[in-house]
């Protein structure tokens, strides 16, 4: 017991476990990240962990060797513990494919899933028989019939993962997030209702502990995807029981015990905002307990601002922005929670006639969360921080706590602003849009986008969540090579989220998309232009080679040629065998070092003329996978053979940095 607690009153020998656990956590992540299955397995038994129904569509996870997650659309007659044997085959799930957005397949891989399976047949083979898997399954098919149930799973369950994209990215604009992911209010209300069975009954407190364990237990077995919860009870029970023994202790080393021990238990946990959130928020406000002082109200304003600095760079690593009015969405949000919607959550799941009431209320909640994350002028974009800096950060604020926190948070955000920027090379980045163009020119602090790709699928969401991740706010420059929807689809989306300087249009009259465009520009003041011949950008200029005008839109593609740093680029659009011949009567074009190939690879460009006239080094290919028009044809392939073929179907977005007439290469390969 002495040993014990000598331990728990060294708060040096705790941190340096705990490194000494993290530093573990990744070399066992690293040594052990392969799957149990191989790609060629088709016939499983497996066990229903979780069925996810929403809209008719299931996301169900089995367990056999490991995880297994399936997407399913059919009548699935099987319930959750019930064991089925299953034809089928398994696949993995896409990497992102522009850097530093989400990855779904590290998403999965850090839960444990390698593999998303693909079901052709399925039948029972043993029925449930867990009392814990048919108690869960009672709340989940309650928690089914009533109305806004995603936020019963969010709070009964601690589950978030039917909470919609939209909605889910609301609450982390406008740092909510963490109210969903540190467990604390399920514990407050559970410990309280335990601890006024107590005073009813007078339990001595070692009777109390019992009870306390044993229902911390089962919630164990119910809610272990929860980390939060878990987290939060785990660090509750163990205070009771150093407590109980007459331990002194620390608050802020109970929750470094628990985290030593849950990164122990699955490293992984480390990867998790959930783990992040509920671990990092707890510690630093335990940390700070001296400055949180005053009424309720105060302690609440004090508590929410604390959370919101140590949870800062996780959300800036999710979402890339900061809201102004945060702190105070944050303190509205966290009455509300505690005392409206937590506790409604639970009177309507005992009473389910209250469902309307409930569903009003949690409506009304979404609408403002949705319309105060829409209000961009509230936004501050903050770069994606590197592993140093953010833990630079948290040093900053652990060490030595101090009224001064707030300040050295504000000290640390700007320099998450401005070493970004500082450090960040210039660059050519083709953005893999699926079926479409969009390609990014960084040179100093001025950005130029040439085309926007198309609007199907939401893919100006992507390059908005790019440029909010390398720190940009404002285009300077948006070029359209032409009219085509594949080329400036999101051109309104991406207007409407961003400052725009000016707009390029290519020659030839405006079809009815470029006119649609045009009027949003004229109602938001932006300058645009057309058929021009030269434009500057930052110290460079691009030029727009220009014959004449055509009949046809993709013969009057803007073709885009430019230097940086000594290295020629060249972007095709849609321009056609037929430009191509006129551009090399025009112009002496040799030794290209990227080439956009035009029309996404069509035989319709890319003679082999101009390609030998030219002579790309590198050539980029911009096309969907298995796209319906047979691109890119072998022909061109074939005729672009002696250059260094990328293309975004195979390779994902394609980056050239550019650094002191050095050109470095990467890929985010799908």
């Amino acid at each position: 017991m002495k040993v014990l607690k000598s331990i728990l009153l060294s708060d040096y020998i705790l941190k340096i476990i705990l490194l000494l656990v993290i530093i573990m956590s990744f070399i066992r992540i690293s040594l052990n990240n392969k799957s149990k299955y191989h790609d060629k397995e088709e016939n499983f038994l497996l066990k229903i962990n979780n069925i996810y129904d929403k809209d008719k569509k299931l996301k169900i996870e089995f367990m056999g060797k490991e995880k297994l997650l399936c997407y399913y659309e059919k009548d699935f007659p099987y319930d959750i513990g019930d064991i089925v044997k299953v034809k089928g085959n398994l696949y993995q799930a896409d990497n992102n494919v522009i850097p530093n957005l989400f990855n779904y397949r590290k998403y999965l891989e850090n839960k444990d899933i390698y593999y998303l399976i693909n079901i052709e047949e399925i039948s029972l083979y043993q029925k449930n028989n867990n009392l814990f898997y048919e108690l869960r399954k009672l709340i989940i098919k309650r928690i089914n019939n009533l109305p806004k149930n995603e936020y019963l799973y969010a709070f009964i369950l601690g589950d978030k993962t039917w909470i919609n994209n939209d909605l889910n990215k609301s609450f982390t604009d406008n740092n909510l997030l963490y109210l969903l992911s540190i467990g604390s209010i399920q514990v407050y209300f559970i410990t309280k209702i335990l601890d006024y069975l107590k005073s009813l009954f007078r339990l001595k407190e070692k009777y109390h502990l019992i009870a306390l364990s044993l229902v911390f237990s089962f919630f164990f077995l119910l809610l272990k995807e929860s980390i939060g919860i878990l987290r939060s009870m785990s660090c509750y029970i163990l205070k009771r029981i150093l407590k109980f023994f007459h331990i002194k202790y620390r608050y802020s080393n109970v929750i470094i015990i628990v985290a030593i021990i849950f990164l122990i238990i699955n490293p992984k946990f480390i990867y998790q905002a959930g783990f992040l959130y509920s671990f990092i928020i707890s510690y630093g406000i335990s940390l700070y307990q001296k400055i949180i002082k005053g009424n309720y109200l105060k302690k609440l304003f004090k508590i929410t601002l604390l959370a919101i600095t140590f949870s800062l760079p996780i959300t800036i690593c999710l979402n890339y922005k900061f809201n102004l009015l945060g702190i105070v969405i944050s303190f509205i949000f966290s009455f509300i929670f505690h005392f409206l919607l937590y506790p409604l959550s639970i009177i309507v799941f005992l009473f389910p006639f209250l469902g309307s009431f409930y569903e009003i209320i949690f409506t009304i909640v979404e609408n403002i969360s949705l319309f105060l994350s829409n209000i961009i002028f509230l936004n501050i974009i903050i770069p994606k921080p590197s592993l140093c800096l953010v833990i630079l950060y948290y040093l900053f604020l652990f060490i030595n706590p101090s009224k001064n926190i707030f300040y050295k948070a504000i000290i640390m955000i700007i320099l998450f602003k401005i070493i970004y920027k500082i450090f960040l090379n210039d660059f050519v980045l083709f953005l893999d849009v699926n079926q479409g163009d969009a390609i990014i020119l960084k040179e100093n602090n001025y950005l130029s986008l040439i085309d926007t790709g198309s609007g199907f699928k939401d893919y100006s969401k992507n390059i908005i969540d790019y440029l909010h991740s390398i720190g940009f706010n404002k285009i300077n420059t948006l070029i359209s090579t032409h009219g085509d929807y594949d080329h400036i689809g999101s051109a309104i989306n991406l207007i409407n989220n961003f400052k725009v300087d000016k707009v390029i249009f290519n020659c030839g009259p405006y079809n009815d998309l470029e006119k649609e465009l045009i009027n949003v520009l004229n109602k938001k003041k932006i300058k645009y232009y057309s058929c021009i011949k030269e434009l500057d950008i930052d110290k460079n200029k691009l030029y727009f080679l220009k014959t004449k005008e055509y009949d046809n839109e993709n013969d009057n593609s803007n073709v885009i040629y430019t230097e940086l740093n000594g290295y020629k680029f060249i972007f095709m659009g849609d321009a056609s065998i037929t430009t191509e011949k006129e551009i090399l009567n025009k112009y002496n074009l040799p030794n290209i070092d990227v080439l956009k190939v035009g029309h996404h690879g069509s035989k319709t460009s890319s003679s082999i003329e101009f390609i030998n006239e030219i002579n790309p080094k590198y050539s980029i290919i911009s096309v969907c996978k298995n796209n319906r028009y047979g691109h890119p044809n072998k022909e061109v392939l074939d005729n672009l053979k002696k250059s260094k073929i990328y293309r975004t179907d195979q390779d994902g977005s394609i980056l050239f940095k550019i650094n002191k007439n050095k050109l470095k290469i990467e890929t985010c390969s799908p």
